[in-house]
């Protein structure tokens, strides 16, 4: 039978002849002998269970664990299992921080970005339902447009980008806006309103959603060629659009293109739908801020 010296076994494995006495002493690799000189002496077994050991401890296996896995109390791969699943969520908490400190480096805000990126899920969610109530709450609203504002959650993953964290930071804080607030519940308010008008408040069919994209699209074209939203031209444009507009509405009563970005119209709300997609890992929401306030300004004139 090969009997190997701690010398030896250091040669073998690479560790330090201090490192296999220690785990000698320990009882992790017994000892199979003594040689002549009374020195210990290891047998294949011992640098078996001495490389198994090496190779935990450098997965960051702790010592206990891989006694009991050379006490055949565990398998190597439950404790992998076990392990890799501990690394886990030590990755999401450690990418985690690094969101929060690159937020922090861009905007300074330690404390607030802190507690907004350590809340729960239901957490988060409860501020975006308390949103809700102060601003749809009491009103009476088309059942369809309601039930989809409060259906819409908050889905931040455990491990969010830098960009999906800054949008929950951001959202949270519009939310929270008293003047963001006042503005949705003063187009609640609107929406009552017209709605006990007759006019139907519902989703736009297909053609009008259709017609706004154009309309989009020609506002897009005159900011392009300079045209001054107070000019004649402009004038020609508002006109020609809400005369499509009221066309693919398809109804008597309908509210014009430009009233209606007039009553509903505030950029802000537009922001937290490009936000919310940011967070919720969506398709991108393109952001025609400057186009619908073109139009506004255009329909003043």
């Amino acid at each position: 039978m090969t009997h190997y010296s701690i010398g030896e076994l250091a040669r073998l494995t690479g560790m330090s002849t201090r490192t296999i006495r220690f785990y000698s002493d320990s009882g992790l690799v017994p000892v199979a002998g003594r040689t002549a000189g009374g020195f210990r002496a290891y047998d294949a077994d011992g640098l078996t269970r001495l490389r198994l050991v090496r190779t935990l401890r450098d997965l960051g296996i702790d010592l206990p664990t891989a006694r009991r896995v050379l006490a055949s109390e565990l398998s190597v791969a439950e404790v992998a299992r076990a392990h890799a699943e501990a690394i886990d969520a030590q990755m999401r908490t450690l990418r985690l921080r690094r969101a929060v400190l690159r937020v922090v480096a861009r905007n300074g805000e330690v404390e607030m970005v802190h507690e907004l990126a350590r809340l729960s899920e239901e957490q988060r969610q409860a501020i975006l339902d308390d949103f809700f109530e102060e601003v749809f709450g009491g009103f009476d609203l088309e059942p369809g447009f309601s039930r989809a504002m409060r259906s819409v959650r908050i889905e931040l993953p455990d491990d969010p980008s830098t960009e999906q964290l800054e949008a929950w930071v951001e959202l949270a804080n519009l939310v929270r806006d008293p003047d963001f607030r006042a503005s949705i519940r003063r187009m609640s308010e609107k929406h009552q309103e017209l709605r006990a008008a007759g006019v139907d408040m519902s989703t736009p069919p297909q053609g009008q959603m259709a017609a706004f994209q154009d309309v989009i699209a020609q506002a897009a074209t005159a900011l392009k060629s300079g045209i001054n939203p107070r000019s004649d031209d402009a004038r020609r444009i508002v006109e020609q659009i809400n005369a499509t507009w009221g066309a693919a509405a398809g109804q008597s009563t309908y509210v014009s293109l430009v009233e209606s970005l007039n009553n509903f119209g505030d950029p802000r709300a537009e922001r937290y739908w490009v936000l919310l997609a940011r967070i919720n890992g969506w398709p991108p929401v393109p952001d025609t801020t400057a186009e619908r306030a073109w139009l506004v300004e255009a329909s003043k004139a």
